[in-house]
C-alpha cells in the first residue's frame, strides 16, 4: 500500500480503477515483449494509381527548359555559408543535403529550389581547399576518378578512346560553377513544379567525354531519333553566385513527369550505385538499399521488384527460356542491351554505377529497363564486338584479356565487391544477372541481333549520330561561357570514333545479317 499521504495526491478516478489501468498496462507490456522481435512488414492499403505528391503549382517558364536546339540561361543565388554548411556534411558524414537556393531559368525567377551535389564515384575526386574528402579518390596514386580511369589512359593496347576528349578532370567544393547539381523544385516550397518537372540534372564535365559531355548529348539525341525511351537534355549557361559563369548540360532527371512520358499506366523504380540485384528475402526494407521508388509511393510498393529478382535468380535455364516474356518485355530488354553495346557504354545496369531505372507496366505486369546516365558512352574502343560484353574504359580489353585495376586502386562508394582475381570479365566491376542471362541464351540470340540490326541503323546507318555532333556543336557555340576551342577538339574526336565504330560494324554478321 502507498503511504496514505501520496495516495491522496493521485487522481481519485485512477485510485478508483487502478485495477484495470494496471491491467491494461501488463497487457501491453506483455505485446511489447512478445512481439518486439516479430518483422512488420509495410502494407500498401490502396490499390489506386495516383501519386502520392501532388502538383499545387507548375512554373511555365518562358521556353521549354529541354528545347536542345537553344541556348538557355541558369542562374543560382545561395548563401556562402549555407554552402559551407552543405559540405561540412558531405565531408563529415557523406550526407548530401539540400541547400536553399534562389534559380532563375530563362529569366523566370524560382525562389527557394533546393540544390545538392550529385554522384557517387563522380565526387570522389573532389578537394576542399586542396584536400580529399576522407574516404575520396582525392588525385591520390592509383585514383579512379570520374571516369574510373588511372591519369594518362589505360595500359598501352588496352584500345580506349577518348570520343570527347575526357580523362582525369578535377572538382574543386571553390568551383561550385563545375560540380555535379540536382536541382529540386520543391524541396522547400511543397508541390512546386517547373514545366512539370520536379527535378532537374546539372551533368558534369569530364567523364566518357570532355568539359561539354557532348557524348552524352549525342547519345541521348540519336537514342530519342530512334524512337528509344531517354531523357531530353540542353545545354545551358550556369552561374553561381559571383563566379564565372560556364556551360553546363543539364538533362531531364528522371520522376514521376518522366514516367508519364514513358507511355502507359506503371511504376518507376530506381536502382541504386549499391544495388547488386540478389534475393535477399521478401522483407522489403531489406532492399532499401538497391531500389528506390519513384512513382505512385503509397499506392504501390516494391514487391514486383522483388518478385522479378527472385525469379531471375532463381529459375533454371529452361525456365529462363520459357517463361522470361512473362516477367519482362523481350522485345525491350534486347533493344535495350543492343544499344549500351553500340554506344560502348560499360556503365550501364551491369555496370559499377548499376545506372538504370526498371519500369512496370500494371496492365501487362511486365517490367521494361530504362537507360539513365549516359556520359560514359562513346568513349571506349570503336572495335567493340556486339557479341561481347562492354568492359572497362566502353571495350578496353583490345584483344588483350581484361585490364585489371592500378595498383592501390580506390574504388567507388557503393560500386558493389571487386571481381576475384581484379579485373574481371567486364573490367573492373560489372554484372547483372537479368542482362547476363538474357545475353546468354540461345533462346532470345535472334531478338537481341534483330534489335541490334535496327538499332545499328538508326545511329550510325544513317549517319544519325555524326549529324547530331555537328548540330549539338552549333548550339554549345551560342552559350555563354563555352569554351569553343575545347569542344571543337572534343567533336573531332567524337566524330573519329564514331566514324571508326561504323565502319566495324558495317561488316559485322550482326549488321549484315
Amino acid at each position: 500500500m502507498l503511504p496514505r499521504r501520496i495516495a491522496h495526491r493521485i487522481p481519485v478516478r485512477v485510485r478508483h480503477y487502478w485495477k484495470l489501468l494496471a491491467t491494461c498496462a501488463a497487457t501491453l507490456l506483455a505485446f511489447a515483449v512478445v512481439f518486439s522481435t516479430v518483422r512488420v512488414a509495410p502494407l500498401v492499403t490502396s490499390a489506386s494509381d495516383a501519386d502520392g505528391d501532388e502538383v499545387s503549382v507548375n512554373i511555365a517558364g518562358t521556353t521549354d527548359l529541354f528545347d536542345a536546339t537553344t541556348a538557355h540561361k541558369i542562374k543560382i543565388t545561395y548563401r556562402s555559408d549555407a554552402y559551407e554548411e552543405l559540405l561540412d556534411s558531405f565531408w563529415k558524414d557523406g550526407e548530401k543535403e539540400y541547400l536553399e537556393a534562389d534559380l532563375t531559368v530563362d529569366g523566370t525567377t524560382v525562389p527557394s529550389v533546393g540544390i545538392r551535389l550529385k554522384g557517387n564515384s563522380t565526387l570522389q575526386g573532389i578537394t576542399r581547399d586542396g584536400e580529399a574528402r576522407p574516404g575520396g579518390f582525392g588525385g591520390g596514386r592509383g585514383a579512379v576518378p570520374q571516369g574510373a580511369m588511372p591519369e594518362g589512359g589505360p595500359p598501352d593496347g588496352g584500345g580506349f578512346r577518348r570520343g570527347g576528349g575526357g580523362g582525369r578532370t578535377s572538382l574543386k567544393t571553390e568551383e561550385p560553377e563545375n560540380l555535379p547539381w540536382l536541382i529540386r523544385f520543391d524541396e522547400f516550397v511543397e508541390g512546386r513544379r517547373y514545366q512539370g518537372h520536379r527535378e532537374i540534372a546539372v551533368r558534369v564535365g569530364g567523364m566518357g567525354g570532355g568539359a561539354a559531355v557532348l557524348n552524352e548529348a549525342v547519345s541521348l539525341h540519336v537514342l530519342a531519333a530512334a524512337g528509344e525511351v531517354t531523357q531530353r537534355y540542353a545545354y545551358t549557361s550556369f552561374t553561381v553566385n559571383d563566379r564565372p559563369t560556364t556551360a553546363r548540360l543539364i538533362v531531364e532527371h528522371p520522376d514521376e513527369n518522366f514516367a508519364g512520358a514513358i507511355g502507359g499506366d506503371g511504376v518507376l523504380y530506381k536502382s541504386m550505385a549499391s544495388s547488386q540485384f540478389t534475393d535477399q528475402g521478401d522483407d522489403p526494407t531489406e532492399y532499401a538499399d538497391d531500389f528506390k521508388q519513384i512513382t505512385k509511393k503509397g499506392s504501390r510498393d516494391l514487391q514486383p521488384v522483388i518478385d522479378l529478382i527472385k525469379w531471375v535468380t532463381g529459375a533454371s535455364d529452361a525456365e529462363f527460356d520459357e517463361h522470361l516474356g512473362e516477367h519482362v518485355d523481350v522485345a525491350s530488354l534486347a533493344r535495350y542491351a543492343a544499344v549500351q553495346n553500340l554506344l560502348v557504354n560499360f556503365d550501364d545496369m551491369a555496370g559499377p554505377g548499376r545506372n538504370y531505372y526498371l519500369w512496370y507496366d500494371l496492365a501487362a505486369k511486365r517490367f521494361s529497363v530504362v537507360g539513365w546516365d549516359y556520359n560514359l558512352t562513346l568513349s571506349g574502343s570503336a572495335t567493340q564486338d556486339p557479341a561481347e560484353p562492354v568492359s572497362m574504359g566502353g571495350g578496353m580489353r583490345g584483344g588483350g584479356g581484361d585490364v585489371p585495376p592500378p595498383e592501390d586502386t580506390r574504388l567507388p562508394e557503393g560500386a558493389g565487391p571487386m571481381p576475384a582475381g581484379g579485373g574481371g570479365r567486364g573490367g573492373f566491376l560489372s554484372g547483372h544477372r537479368l542482362k547476363e542471362r538474357f545475353l546468354a541464351s540461345a533462346a532470345y540470340r535472334d531478338d537481341y541481333r534483330k534489335a541490334y540490326k535496327e538499332l545499328f541503323n538508326r545511329i550510325y546507318g544513317n549517319a544519325s549520330a555524326l549529324n547530331a555532333v555537328d548540330a549539338i556543336t552549333a548550339v554549345i557555340g551560342t552559350v555563354d561561357g563555352a569554351d569553343a576551342a575545347a569542344t571543337a577538339t572534343e567533336a573531332e574526336n567524337l566524330r573519329t570514333l564514331i566514324r571508326e565504330r561504323t565502319r566495324f560494324l558495317v561488316t559485322n554478321e550482326i549488321v549484315t545479317g
